[in-house]
């Protein structure tokens, strides 16, 4: 396969990723910001979806008020921002028309139809009622996965389709979960109270993991129960540990003689996860934790780039 087939077959599996990751951070951050809670909390709670997405200075070099309207306008449907819902929807249209001979017609006919669907979105209508159309993002991204999952013959590029999608999500969880704990929670004399299990509860349903957690926990929603599921649990499929055993599976397939290091770093990571227990991870620091795998999931990225897709040389 051509590199920049596979490159652009990866983007596809990450940009449809990242905007159904960025629409249920803001669905999340929407109800959140209905309930009732401290003067001031609303506006903190929605500097949480800037934080999780690395979009704050660039929103702040648009825009001095971080409000509801703001927000979502800057991370949905700003054409400016390169990672909006609008904007990755439309990379991943482009990508897919670019290799519309390595996908099956079912694939193209979703993105297509969702890119030309998103163009004639009323943008006020939209901030009138978000979560219906945030499950319109959602739903489109299922669909695309349904029919890549149902129609794509098991070669190259639907290892490449999924690899994207793993490695995105992986990055999506750490950063979810790391907000949470850091930034999202307004006051250490909230920790354990109502504020505090209603935040982590919906981290849970943005991870689309609440009813897994009260099938496996059967308790109170605690902040390391949440960690062990989200990070250490290989059968939740947004946790780290699955898409890492998914990303690193992946890679096995996609060997080829430039790769070593990067099935290295890959299996070192999945075997962290796979091994790993949840108090270590809190002795160390879940801050800590979390921010060493977005440094080791970005270095990956960087070396399954040079490895596949011939975008440079990197040092192991």
């Amino acid at each position: 396969m051509l590199s920049r087939t596979a490159s652009s077959l990866y983007w596809i599996g990450r940009y449809v990723e990242r905007a159904e990751n960025t629409a249920r951070i803001l669905d999340v951050a929407y109800r959140m910001s209905l309930l009732p809670g401290e003067p001031g909390l609303v506006d903190q709670e929605w500097f949480a979806p800037l934080n999780i997405t690395g979009s704050l200075y660039p929103f702040a070099g648009h825009h001095t008020v971080v409000n509801a309207d703001q927000v979502m306008h800057f991370l949905a449907v700003d054409r400016d921002n390169p990672a909006s819902i609008w904007s990755c929807m439309r990379q991943a249209r482009e990508n897919a028309r670019a290799v519309r001979g390595s996908i099956t017609s079912e694939m193209w006919g979703v993105l297509n139809a969702s890119w030309l669907e998103l163009r004639e979105l009323d943008t006020e209508r939209m901030l009138r009622a978000p979560s219906l159309w945030f499950d319109w993002v959602k739903e489109r991204s299922h669909l695309f996965r349904g029919v890549t999952f149902g129609t794509l013959r098991r070669n190259d590029a639907y290892d490449f389709t999924r690899l994207g999608t793993h490695i995105e999500r992986a990055d999506n969880t750490a950063r979810l979960l790391d907000v949470k704990y850091h930034v999202l929670l307004p006051s250490v004399r909230d920790v354990g109270g109502a504020v505090d299990y209603y935040q982590w509860s919906a981290v849970l349903r943005s991870l689309s993991a609440f009813e897994s957690y009260r099938t496996v926990y059967r308790d109170t929603i605690t902040p390391m129960r949440v960690a062990e599921l989200m990070i250490l649990r290989d059968d939740i499929p947004r946790s780290l540990a699955f898409c890492m055993r998914e990303v690193d599976t992946t890679l096995q397939k996609l060997r080829n003689d430039n790769s070593a290091e990067t099935l290295r770093r890959s299996g070192e990571m999945r075997a962290a996860l796979q091994f790993g227990r949840i108090r270590d991870v809190f002795d160390y620091g879940l801050h800590e934790y979390l921010t060493d795998f977005l440094k080791k999931s970005h270095g990956l990225g960087t070396h399954i780039e040079a490895s596949f897709f011939g975008s440079g040389v990197v040092t192991p």
